[in-house]
This record gives C-alpha cells, sequence and structure tokens, in this order.
C-alpha cells in the first residue's frame, strides 16, 4: 500500500518533478528583481534574496547552488568583460 495521495500518484506517473525550495526562492526572487529593477539586475542579487528568503534549515542544502550561481554569473561577467577589452559587443 502507497502512502502517496492520488495526486502525488499523477505526479509520479506523469513524471511530473516539483521544484525544490531553492528553485522556487530563485525564480520568486527573479520575480522580485524584474518588478523592483524592470531596466536590469546582476544574477547575485537574486542568489543573495534568494538565499537570504530561505529558512535556516534550509540555507546549508542551498550554499552549493547559490555557490554555482555564483560562479555561473561570475564567468558570464568575465566573459563580457573580455568582449568589451577588445572591442566586441557586449
Amino acid at each position: 500500500m502507497s502512502d502517496l495521495t492520488a495526486f502525488e500518484l499523477l505526479l509520479r506517473a506523469s513524471d511530473v518533478r516539483l521544484p525544490s525550495a531553492w528553485q522556487a526562492v530563485w525564480a520568486e526572487a527573479e520575480d522580485v528583481l524584474a518588478a523592483l529593477h524592470p531596466e536590469g539586475y546582476d544574477v547575485l542579487e537574486v542568489g543573495r534574496l534568494a538565499y537570504d528568503s530561505l529558512h535556516d534549515d534550509l540555507k546549508p542544502a542551498a550554499r552549493d547552488a547559490l555557490f554555482y550561481g555564483w560562479w555561473e554569473a561570475e564567468q558570464d561577467r568575465q566573459a563580457t568583460a573580455r568582449r568589451e577589452s577588445i572591442g566586441g559587443a557586449s
């Protein structure tokens, strides 16, 4: 006998994966920043806002995602700086 509800069984059968707490707060932080700063914002701001909005017990598990997000943003920033330094489009 399964402890899953009918809804959970349907999700499993349909191979629907629910977002993690980190993914959910990241998406919410992006929405907030897009509304507050329609001219644009840095992805690091998204990470900070998302991390700060997590419950303390979820923060250790989210650190890896935050560091990865920071690393990707930093790599993008460095690539843009290199293109701009050689006269390319941003």
